[in-house]
């Protein structure tokens, strides 16, 4: 492989105080967007609070305002519309929090079909979620991002050491806390495609982090002489040039997705590059120098 960054000698553990500060915030911003979930205050998806999607086929391209106008005045409110101009279509999603759904579709149909009498148009297709099975779905994605970070721990732990799992955990879960953190800032939806982008990031983030701790492993048997602090940052200056690569590859597809993967896939495509942002920041300031932390802290105990 071309060699794009060449013989760095980087102190990036020298720097961990910095990034911990950096790190420290984006968790922060994670648990409040967490706990607001929690409490539904948060921008959630029907997939998560419960309501109602109705695709509809328009005859004519359609204008999103006229369409948002119509439906509240129609009284339909708290609306979410996403059009495909492509085909015609718009998809509306209502959120709603009472238990009976039946009729919301019927409505919207009613309201549209008066305020649109120019431009005709069918239903494609309608989905109805009751709260009770958003709640279940939003208690089943919680459970699978804590799953997923837990068998993280143990798979590292396995195949390298206890303290290195630590470090890959904490750099997974800061990962996702962060691109967690930065979506609910920016008033973006969570959603179950938003939940599939945080696993994705999770993902990628290990192993961004097992090639940087494999290096160290390699090194700690070759420079037994040498400080913990050096080895890691000897093992990290010498796989730069790989992550790099590799954060820049997979930006350019993120990216590719983003501007062109039109509305369906735009939100997961943006997750995806802060995930790659937040991992390749990570994989460099938060893993290693929590594997040192953890190390120190078991030889002030042995003292």
């Amino acid at each position: 492989m071309i060699t794009i960054i060449k013989d760095t000698k980087i102190d990036f553990l020298g720097k961990r105080r910095y990034a911990f500060a950096v790190s420290g915030i984006l968790f922060a911003l994670g648990l409040l967007a967490f706990f607001q979930i929690v409490t539904g205050t948060a921008n959630l998806g029907i997939d998560f609070a419960g309501g109602t999607a109705v695709q509809l086929k328009f005859e004519k391209p359609v204008d999103l305002q006229n369409i948002r106008n119509a439906l509240e005045a129609g009284g339909i409110q708290d609306v979410d519309l996403q059009d495909f101009p492509a085909v015609n279509k718009v998809l509306i999603r209502v959120k709603t929090h009472e238990e009976k759904l039946g009729g919301i579709p019927e409505k919207i149909k009613n309201v549209l079909s008066e305020s649109l009498k120019d431009n005709s148009f069918v239903v494609d297709s309608t989905t109805e979620i009751g709260p009770k099975v958003g709640k279940r779905l939003k208690t089943d994605a919680f459970w699978a991002v804590i799953m997923a970070t837990i068998f993280i721990l143990i798979y590292i732990a396995w195949r390298f050491q206890f303290k290195f799992g630590v470090g890959a955990t904490a750099a997974t879960f800061h990962d996702v806390m962060a691109v967690l953190g930065l979506f609910h800032i920016m008033g973006k939806e969570i959603n179950l495609i938003f939940l599939s982008a945080l696993l994705t990031i999770a993902g990628y983030s290990l192993t961004d982090t097992v090639v940087v701790f494999d290096r160290i492993r390699e090194n700690l048997k070759k420079r037994k002489k040498s400080s913990m602090v050096d080895v890691m940052n000897a093992s990290v200056n010498e796989v730069l040039s790989r992550t790099f690569i590799t954060s820049v590859t997979t930006l350019l597809a993120a990216g590719t997705l983003f501007l062109f993967g039109g509305e369906v896939l735009h939100d997961f495509s943006l997750a995806m590059i802060l995930g790659i942002l937040v991992g390749t920041f990570s994989s460099v300031f938060v893993a290693s120098p929590v594997v040192l932390a953890w190390e120190n802290r078991a030889i002030l105990k042995k003292k």
